[in-house]
């Protein structure tokens, strides 16, 4: 299928359609925010948005999640048997996604499906989804995508992916999957030459808007233990209050605790999760806490983030420049300006 154009009139009905064969999950309205909900209808989907509060790894990756369940009854004589919970893996089409946090599952992929580690429920889910995305004509003043090998039209890591050109939607449909999932849809034409010339002015002007960042590079090349004892974290840390909320309005944060919960004679097993910026999270069952002082958690997550990661992977930082992080500081910590403290020569880093 090559590029394809819909009036805006028309999209409702696509999105009916998809909805006949699909749970379909796009950004809807919730007080002041954007969230990814399953469509009770397709009127509820709002493609006027600027970013969702939350990025949708929760799809993949949920919040709290039941893994398995278990009874503790005395006349059970399944007790203490640890059974999986019911999941729904049926298809599912995400309508709307940003760029940026497309490329940000392929980043997240590294920690949920590997040679050594495979986790059955992130890959699952993965095979049962649809990305179709929104390319992002007005990307906002926190946003640094493309100093992250990513972009506001970057179309990797989708199944499809749609353009706001005013009136309608030019769709670049990329792989099989999307293909199969759009074939026949009412309303689709083949996209006029004006649109596409369009379509090029909005990704160039786009792209232009979002001024260099920092560069990853030269932190890839320092010396993991030089920087590690850099001054720079002291200054960085001194506003911090640890609460986590840069942790979880990030695509690329994956870290999540085991619980159990017991209510009478039946329990559950949950993911939950997590933030490296809290105190308890190193807490040992000794007593020993690797990570005690608030200036080594702060650490550890703008390493993890823009050294480890590359360190380890060899495909970039893991941050893919949402800027999600940067809006939702309390304190207005911004990692592009660690980036740049991180990424400058040891001279030069702050005393």
């Amino acid at each position: 299928m090559s590029d394809m154009y819909i009036a805006k009139g028309d999209f409702p009905g696509i999105i009916e359609r998809l909805m006949t064969r699909y749970r379909v999950f796009a950004p809807v309205k919730k007080g002041r925010y954007h969230e990814f909900t399953p469509l009770a209808n397709a009127s509820e989907a709002d493609l006027g948005f600027k970013n969702t509060r939350l990025s949708p790894k929760g799809l993949f990756h949920p919040q709290a999640e039941r893994l398995f369940e278990y009874s503790l009854a005395k006349d059970d004589p399944q007790a203490g048997i640890v059974k999986e919970a019911a999941k729904d893996f049926s298809p599912r089409v995400v309508l709307g996604i940003r760029p940026c946090d497309a490329k940000a599952f392929r980043l997240d992929d590294v920690n949920f499906n590997t040679e050594t580690i495979q986790d059955p429920w992130w890959i699952r889910r993965r095979e049962a989804t649809v990305l179709v995305g929104l390319a992002c004509n007005s990307p906002c003043s926190t946003c640094f995508c493309t100093s992250m090998g990513t972009g506001p039209f970057d179309a990797s890591g989708l199944d499809a992916m749609l353009v706001d050109t005013g009136d309608g939607y030019m769709l670049q449909v990329l792989t099989e999957r999307g293909k199969a999932a759009l074939d026949g849809a009412s309303g689709l034409k083949a996209a006029p030459s004006e649109v596409s010339a369009k379509v090029e002015e909005l990704r160039k002007a786009s792209e232009q808007s979002i001024p260099p960042a920092f560069d990853t590079a030269p932190i890839a090349e320092k010396d993991m233990a030089e920087l590690f004892a850099s001054p720079i974290w002291e200054q960085i840390q001194f506003a911090c209050i640890n609460c986590g909320t840069c942790t979880f309005v990030c695509p690329t944060c994956w870290c999540f605790d085991i619980q159990d919960e017991v209510q009478g004679d039946k329990g559950d097993r949950l993911r939950l999760w997590d933030s490296c910026m809290f105190p308890l999270f190193t807490l040992h069952g000794s007593g020993h806490n690797p990570r005690s002082q608030k200036t080594q958690r702060v650490r550890q997550r703008f390493m993890h983030k823009l050294k480890y990661y590359q360190d380890k992977y060899h495909q970039g930082a893991a941050c893919v420049g949402c800027g999600r992080c940067v809006q939702a500081c309390p304190v207005n910590i911004d990692i592009r300006q660690v980036g740049r403290l991180m990424a400058a020569p040891a001279c030069s880093c702050p005393a």
